[in-house]
């Protein structure tokens, strides 16, 4: 195990994602016509990210707490060490919020037919960390503490998370390649139950191969596929993540840049796509400027990503010694 390569995609994930957080928000909501009126091309941010970057936080603490494993049970508890963050929230998060405060629902239900969002898929990348190199792992564990957020007829938001956690989670294999990180995205998903999201990201990604490019891809996306009235649903900002990430050709900076530049929930697609192109390419594939403004504005970054490869060693010390029983049975 090559500590520094794990370190460095670590590192590259978390910050990947909090710079998209932060080059996307000023221009969320707004859309491309616009951002390109009045800012031409988004390629710098300031701050340090929102709510995205919060939830994302929380669920870490919640993994680091636990050794590494977290259930809905688990990020709930996190969630109300942050009540300070509650103003943050989107609507989904405080009606979870909510009911976890108030038990007027066991943490495995608050989920339930709540409002169509991206909170739970702009914020999973950690679950893809912890189970690196095991896809279909990280796709099981991120529907578990997904469903906090997004359960009942809004599942297709808990299958998004599902999606982006596999796709970070197969970036940190050796020789991994962008087609083999977008495979991954819906090859663990339910072949049956998460339809919708298998066939939106089929589609978008059909769309961007089309296109040929990103300005081609955004005006195509914008004219031929269904915009949602809610920009955050996440049937359009994670195959738009994915989109982004295959555009860019796994370069960390153009896919956090495509992000930003779609307009829409620019600040949670330009965060996943981050993420993902940020475990695909390390904190070495980040621009220096890019890396050195993000750990200024956050400098928790670095022990978060110290953390978190201590939680991928327990990890497979655990599947080591699993292995070993079998071996000795």
């Amino acid at each position: 195990m090559n500590i520094a390569n794990i370190r460095d995609k670590v590192l590259g994930c978390l910050v990947g994602g909090l710079i998209g957080d932060a080059m996307g928000a000023p221009v969320e909501g707004w859309r491309y016509e616009r951002i390109v009126a009045e800012k031409g091309y988004i390629d710098d941010f300031e701050g340090s990210g929102t709510d995205d970057s919060i939830i994302k936080l929380i669920l870490c603490e919640a993994l680091i707490e636990n050794g590494g494993h977290a259930t809905a049970d688990d990020f709930a508890a996190s969630f109300l060490r942050h009540h300070a963050d509650y103003n943050w929230f989107f609507i989904p998060v405080r009606n979870m919020f909510h009911k976890i405060q108030d038990e007027h629902t066991l943490p495995i239900e608050a989920g339930r037919d709540n409002m169509a969002s991206s909170s739970s898929a702009m914020s999973i990348a950690p679950m893809g960390i912890v189970n690196a190199c095991d896809p279909r792992a990280a796709a099981s564990e991120a529907y578990e503490v997904a469903g906090l957020i997004h359960s009942g007829c809004c599942s297709f938001c808990r299958d998004g998370a599902s999606a982006i956690a596999a796709a970070v989670a197969e970036a940190f294999k050796p020789g991994a390649s962008v087609d083999g990180v977008l495979d991954a995205a819906t090859a663990y998903l339910h072949k049956k139950s998460a339809g919708v999201m298998r066939g939106r990201i089929a589609d978008t990604l059909a769309l961007a191969r089309d296109a040929g490019g990103f300005d081609a891809f955004r005006e195509r996306y914008y004219s031929t596929m269904h915009l949602y009235g809610t920009a955050c649903d996440s049937r359009e900002t994670v195959p738009v993540a994915l989109a982004s990430f295959f555009l860019s050709g796994g370069d960390a900076c153009r896919a956090i840049e495509y992000g930003a530049n779609f307009g829409r929930d620019a600040d949670t697609i330009a965060t996943m796509a981050g993420a993902v192109a940020g475990a695909f390419a390390g904190a070495s594939g980040i621009k220096r400027q890019w890396l050195d403004k993000a750990l200024a504005n956050n400098g928790r970054q670095e022990q978060l990503a110290d953390d978190m490869v201590g939680l991928i060693e327990i990890r497979c010390k655990e599947k080591a010694e699993t292995l070993a029983l079998i071996r000795a049975i």
